[in-house]
């Protein structure tokens, strides 16, 4: 994770996608995450920003959360947005844990930012007590690459709108702006590479989910008021779990 790059746009994502505003996470990402959450026990939500997940989980289920992120103008904003979890300033790939300290780890929408990925899901599942529950969100590496996207093609009659998928295979990082004068950097890699990171770690896939865009992401993005674009996952949601021996 780049400290750097989301203290400066800190603001920007604080403003654009917490506190209620974004329907992605509203109606989509929250939800998911508390029900594939256990009902008791200590989390640790990973890469945490302001804290929102966190806050979620404590309010609904009660849990003990942890929250960790390396940007420390997040971290300020999180601890003042309370709500229940302890927070602290980690990056992903060195974690301030004992081992098998958490029931549950949540990472969402932060490995695609990090570059150190096998010392990431190593410490993921180093922290996670045996049978505990890893929720790894995240960009929909195959149909959200690079230069992917709604295309109309009016070389036909009538035109046929379809969804451009960029380059898959390759490992690229990449730098987007994803808003006027907000550039974020992405590290795309394909489905296989976290999955085989995970089980290289110690962990196994137990379901893997692909929702379509929530109605609220819709309707406030009028350009994306199309079929192609309703039945095209932008969320990836794979739950795994930490094998019952130590390895």
């Amino acid at each position: 994770m780049t400290e750097p790059q989301w203290d400066a746009h800190a603001d920007w994502w604080q403003r654009e996608f917490t506190d209620g505003v974004d329907p992605e996470y509203v109606e989509q990402i929250i939800p998911l995450a508390l029900e594939h959450l256990p009902t008791s026990g200590r989390i640790l939500d990973l890469g945490t920003g302001e804290g929102q997940i966190a806050r979620a989980a404590t309010a609904v289920n009660g849990l003990e959360v942890v929250g960790l992120d390396p940007t420390e103008s997040q971290i300020a904003v999180a601890i003042e947005r309370a709500g229940g979890p302890v927070y602290a300033m980690a990056g992903s790939d060195a974690l301030p844990l004992p081992d098998q300290s958490v029931d549950a780890v949540v990472v969402c929408l932060v490995f695609e930012h990090v570059d150190a990925i096998d010392e990431s899901m190593a410490e993921v599942a180093r922290v996670l007590r045996p049978g505990g529950k890893f929720l790894f969100f995240l960009n929909h590496p195959l149909l959200q690459t690079p230069g992917s996207g709604m295309i109309i093609d009016h070389m036909i009659e009538p035109p046929e709108t379809y969804w451009r998928i960029g380059p898959y295979l390759p490992e690229a990082v990449t730098i987007e702006e994803v808003q006027k004068g907000v550039y974020v950097r992405f590290v795309h890699r394909p489905l296989s590479r976290y999955i085989n990171a995970m089980i290289e770690a110690g962990m196994s896939l137990s379901s893997m989910h692909e929702p379509a865009p929530p109605p609220g992401f819709l309707a406030k993005a009028g350009e994306y008021e199309n079929e192609v674009v309703e039945t095209t996952p932008r969320l990836l949601l794979l739950v795994g779990e930490r094998s019952g021996a130590d390895q």
